[in-house]
């Protein structure tokens, strides 16, 4: 156990509380939801072996326990996308970590594995609330580090709580164990005494999608490290916001934490604007439907499928993973060699899995959760397979997908499932057994997490604009909480960059 110089405290506390919150989304949030999704609770805070594996929070107890440090490992917990929070949900969360933090004693260190974009029943910012009651049990002297999503929102009351906030920086996130041990090292300098931590806040007038695959956006990262490898600089994040919270602290932004009050008002701008400039790349990508059908229509055999991504329905963000307006549009053209997955449809799985595979049976599929679903589907379906308990794993997740079907529709496969949740691992398809190059394309229920095992088997990636609030088209009477002016809603002058 590492004992300090000054006799002070070598206790790590590590707990992840996760939601990624729409204020459009129509899919209630309870304690259920993430106790049905992704909930571990390690007996008497012993880190155990799947805790260590955990995406970020594994990072914080294996970098804690391999310099020497006690880990006290509590709760670690992630919902989908979805509607606000119960307040007694959050609540009995928070507490329950809190609970933990009282019971762990004195700790040196509290690092927890949040989203940054979380809201409850009457409370806009779960995050800096879990800080601020986190704050007042542990003092000022203990160090707070929190793990962001780079779709955080970021509040005053976030900065001024923790001792450090760091976002990840890949979108798809493929990254939060190098930012997970990135941070536990910024807490393990300034426990040792050899940094004082000091945050700094620059808010980027702009708000909607950043792909950092792309050119522009990939430069603005490369910024962002050449930041935090000068001197006198611990760590620099950039921030991309959640549009579709709509609060006053949606938004994009930078975020440095210095060694003392080293002046890094020059160099924030100057990342600030390179992140400016990367604001339109992302929404000249999007496609209409019938624009990309015309053009896979046009296109030669290939024995690489097209991907499609259908990015309004990122499963609780927008629609809630049973939208039709792709699919619809592919049977009406009469087109076949389609795979679409996942269709969160628990009741049409039920109803497949009764008649059994080799059956043909008359289905009405999707639509289910709101208008930006889209209207249901009646369609004369052949269940070619049902699978039990399937899991997808990639960008560092293992995500449950529950009961799949896998139905012929006019000749495309169509995989339902019962346990919603985006497509970013290939397994959705191949473990059903949909052959990936044997399909004229894929359409993938996800904005861009797909990209890490889908973009290198593809033969060309369409993102694909459909209707929903996860549109790339803003409009000020629905996001009417944003702080404004914020491109693009307004004309930004933003110093430096072209307007």
């Amino acid at each position: 156990m590492i004992e300090h110089k000054d006799g002070g405290r070598q206790r790590v506390f590590v707990a992840g509380l996760c939601h990624e919150t729409s204020a459009f989304s129509p899919i209630p949030t309870t304690r259920n939801s993430f106790e049905r999704f992704d909930y571990h609770r390690p007996r008497n805070g012993q880190p155990d072996r799947h805790s260590r594996a955990l995406n970020g929070y594994g990072a914080f107890v294996r970098s804690a326990a391999k310099a020497g440090y006690e880990v006290y490992a509590s709760t670690y917990t992630f919902a989908q996308p979805s509607a606000r929070t119960s307040r007694a949900g959050y609540e009995s969360l928070r507490d329950e970590i809190l609970g933990d933090l009282e019971l762990a004693g004195d700790v040196c260190m509290v690092l927890y594995f949040l989203h940054g974009a979380q809201m409850a029943e009457g409370l806009d910012d779960c995050e800096g609330d879990l800080l601020s009651r986190t704050r007042q049990i542990v003092g000022d002297d203990c160090f707070i580090g929190a793990l962001l999503d780079l779709h955080a929102n970021v509040s005053a009351e976030m900065v001024e709580q923790a001792s450090a906030l760091v976002a990840c920086r890949n979108y798809p996130h493929t990254d939060f164990d190098d930012r997970a041990e990135h941070l536990f090292e910024v807490g393990r300098m300034v426990v040792e005494n050899k940094a004082a931590p000091e945050s700094h806040l620059l808010r980027v007038p702009m708000f909607g999608m950043f792909y950092t695959t792309e050119p522009l956006m990939t430069a603005a990262n490369q910024a962002a490290a050449e930041l935090q490898d000068q001197a006198g600089v611990l760590s620099v994040s950039l921030i991309h916001g959640f549009t579709w919270a709509n609060t006053p602290d949606t938004g994009a932004g930078v975020i440095a934490i210095t060694d003392g009050d080293r002046d890094i008002q020059e160099d924030l701008l100057a990342l600030g604007q390179s992140f400016f400039r990367a604001r339109q790349e992302t929404l000249g990508m999007r496609r209409s439907i019938g624009q990309i059908l015309d053009e896979i229509e046009a296109a030669p055999e290939s024995d690489r499928p097209f991907v499609i991504a259908d990015c309004c329905d990122n499963p609780g963000g927008g629609a809630g993973g049973d939208s039709t307006f792709i699919l619809e549009a592919i049977l009406d053209r009469g087109l076949s060699g389609f795979a679409l997955g996942l269709l969160w449809d628990p009741l049409a799985v039920e109803f497949a899995s009764d008649a059994g595979v080799g059956s043909r049976l008359e289905l009405r599929i999707g639509g289910k959760t709101g208008p930006a679903a889209g209207l249901p589907l009646d369609v004369t379906a052949e269940v070619v397979a049902i699978h039990d308990d399937l899991s997808q794993v990639g960008i560092g997740y293992r995500a449950p997908m529950g009961r799949c079907a896998v139905l012929d529709i006019s000749g495309n496969s169509v995989i339902l499932n019962t346990v919603r949740g985006q497509v970013f691992s290939t397994s959705c398809f191949t473990d059903c057994g949909v052959d990936l190059n044997g399909q004229r394309a894929l359409v993938v229920k996800s904005t861009q997490h797909f990209f890490d095992q889908f973009g290198p088997i593809a033969r060309k990636v369409y993102y694909c604009e459909t209707p929903g609030p996860l549109s790339l088209t803003p409009d000020a009477r629905v996001l009417n909480r944003i702080r404004r002016p914020a491109w693009p809603l307004d004309e930004v002058d933003f110093p430096g960059t072209p307007g």
